[in-house]
């Protein structure tokens, strides 16, 4: 029999879509041995709140502080203002592990660097042969997420990074251009600025690699066997000796390399690109190490074995509606974000870390992440195009309010309970003169489970389309009619039965005459919105995080690879950490489709 304790619900139920309650019921819900399901979506939140309230007793609180903790945690989630990541929802009170940026068993994920990795066919001295390349490792690691995954709540998810310097660099390129090859990772290139400001000044400059053993440079020529050459084939390329070479165009230019990058994002959607001096200069405990990878959706960069708990406040839920228009409710709004954060540094004592070297990092910096969900609907309430100056301005005002709420309640975690133990080793206290708890505090993940129960728009993506059809953890397609268009499609008198049909056709009201213009106006998603505005955007949330921002620019089938060079090159520019593009129809399997 099911083990399942019944935790007290301390508020009013959640009131739930029938689409979020089906993911609950999939996913998150304790069932029995036969696979029915014996909790309720309260008891859930119940069991979750009653955990985190628990862990106050750590810090002074009595039993009547705890059942007041535990109301107001429940009440955080059920009102769907705020959620946690998915293991903490699904983990907490059962198996321990609730932090999304940690394992895979448990429904986290894993980023893995592959740059210390010697290059194929270096030598290993100990055995007196030489390795196999990073490759055939992250080959392993593959098939090892696809092992764990068969008794998993979710699919394992994992992040790979590599160097661009790194003498294996085209065969990582090379190795997803098969879609079915490596399907349980993301991948993204590491740029360094020196790197970048090539591709933007002095694109034909040659490429040159290093192998991070011996630190020897090399040239790459362009007659390479992708697949099967080794680090030998390289030896006799060494930069200085190849300035005839070069005017010849025998070896492959920081130009090629730019160009394999775009023109595989543009087929496959990746790699991804990581801006990594960018990220390491935000890094909060530089004295401790170098970042070196991201978790698999890349807004928090980590430390080797550092993990990360992330939450994520629902804008929809701050809006009030009144004769006059729509406004944020600011102060209700910064209410949330300090006790969000407050929940989060309680989840770090109360997961149970399977790793020494985690147990160690995730206490001694504290790392939370608190984002956002929900944003294209906030637009759509305040009537705010996505696509101006006045949606990137109102973007960055909220992620500026966040930013600020959520370090002014990590300060005054830290005056009562301590600053993270790596405080004294950190740029908090060496350049921004600040004693907070959590080494890192805000990022935006992209909210693909939580933003379906909170029943909102994911993260700060625009919608995929305002009708289309979702398939669900089980495999069934279920039609999305987004109720804030329907409410305002009703109240102007242009909503029939005709209408769902004619915008999934396109997934876009921007050809539908009937629809007024200046609805058309507010009403655009993902692949009405340019690829500039995509980016801007995201610039916005950045200018504001600790941490990092997870989006996908989404392009059209008729992108060109120029517009994805375009879009890369202005993410650097305006201060991204990291960009990745997905282009309408390059992948087979869509979680949201217009069929």
């Amino acid at each position: 029999m099911t083990e399942f304790t019944t935790y007290p619900v301390p508020g009013e139920s959640p009131v739930l879509s029938q689409t979020g309650l089906k993911v609950l019921q999939s996913r998150y819900l304790i069932k029995d041995e036969h696979g029915k399901c014996i909790e309720m979506p309260a008891q859930l939140f119940s069991r979750v709140a009653s955990l985190i309230a628990q862990i106050e007793v750590r810090y002074g609180a009595g039993s009547s502080q705890i059942r007041q903790w535990h109301r107001k945690y429940y009440e955080l989630m059920a009102s769907l203002k705020f959620l946690p990541n998915s293991p903490t929802l699904m983990n907490a009170q059962r198996r321990g592990t609730l932090s999304a940026c940690l394992i895979q068993q448990a429904g986290g994920g894993t980023g893995f660097s592959f740059d210390k990795l010697r290059p194929t066919g270096d030598r290993v001295a100990s055995s007196g042969g030489t390795t196999s390349g990073p490759i055939s490792f992250w080959r392993v690691f593959s098939e090892t997420t696809n092992a764990i995954q068969q008794g998993a709540f979710r699919r394992g998810a994992n992040m790979g990074m590599m160097s661009l310097e790194h003498p294996d660099i085209l065969k990582f390129l090379h190795a997803k251009k098969n879609l079915k090859a490596f399907t349980n990772f993301n991948i993204s290139v590491k740029v360094t600025d020196s790197w970048m400001k090539k591709v933007l000044n002095s694109a034909n400059d040659l490429h040159i690699v290093e192998n991070p053993r011996t630190q020897e440079k090399f040239l790459l020529p362009r007659d390479l066997d992708i697949v099967n050459y080794t680090i030998d084939d390289l030896h006799k390329y060494f930069p200085k000796q190849q300035s005839q070479s070069q005017r010849s165009g025998k070896f492959y230019t920081v130009g090629d390399i730019w160009k394999i990058i775009v023109k595989s994002a543009r087929k496959t959607g990746e790699p991804g690109v990581v801006f990594i001096d960018r990220i390491n200069r935000d890094n909060p405990t530089p004295g401790i190490g170098s970042i070196e990878a991201t978790n698999p959706c890349g807004e928090q960069p980590l430390l080797p074995y550092e993990a990360c708990t992330l939450g994520s406040i629902n804008l929809t839920k701050f809006i009030n509606v009144t004769k006059s228009g729509a406004d944020m409710d600011w102060p209700a709004l910064a209410e949330t974000v300090q006790l969000a954060v407050r929940f989060l540094d309680n989840i770090i004592d109360a997961c149970d870390y399977p790793v020494r070297d985690t147990i160690q990092l995730a206490h001694a910096n504290r790392k939370i992440g608190l984002g956002v969900m929900g944003f294209a609907d906030c637009l759509f309430m305040l009537e705010i195009p996505y696509d101006s100056e006045q949606g990137v301005e109102f973007g960055s005002k909220v992620m500026g309010i966040i930013n600020e709420n959520a370090r002014k309640a990590s300060c005054e975690l830290a005056d009562l309970r301590g600053p993270f133990p790596n405080w004294n080793n950190s740029i908090w206290r060496t350049d921004l003169k600040q004693k907070v708890r959590n080494a890192s505090i805000t990022c935006v993940a992209p909210t693909g489970t939580i933003s379906i129960i909170a029943d909102c728009s994911a993260s700060i993506e625009p919608l995929y389309s305002l009708v289309f059809f979702r398939r669900i953890l089980d495999g069934s397609k279920v039609l999305q009619v987004n109720p804030i268009f329907k409410k305002v499609a009703e109240s102007h008198g242009f909503y029939d039965g005709k209408l769902e049909k004619e915008i999934i056709k396109t997934g876009s009201i921007q050809n539908i005459t009937k629809v007024p213009a200046a609805v058309r106006n507010v009403f655009k998603c993902a692949y009405d919105i340019s690829p500039e505005w995509h980016i801007r955007m995201q610039a916005a949330f950045q200018k504001h995080c600790d941490a990092a921002v997870s989006k996908t620019i989404n392009l059209s089938e008729k992108a060109t690879v120029a517009i994805v060079d375009k879009a890369y090159k202005l993410a650097y520019e305006l201060g991204c950490k990291g960009v990745t593009i997905y282009r309408r129809g390059s992948r087979a399997d869509e979680p949201m489709s217009l069929d």
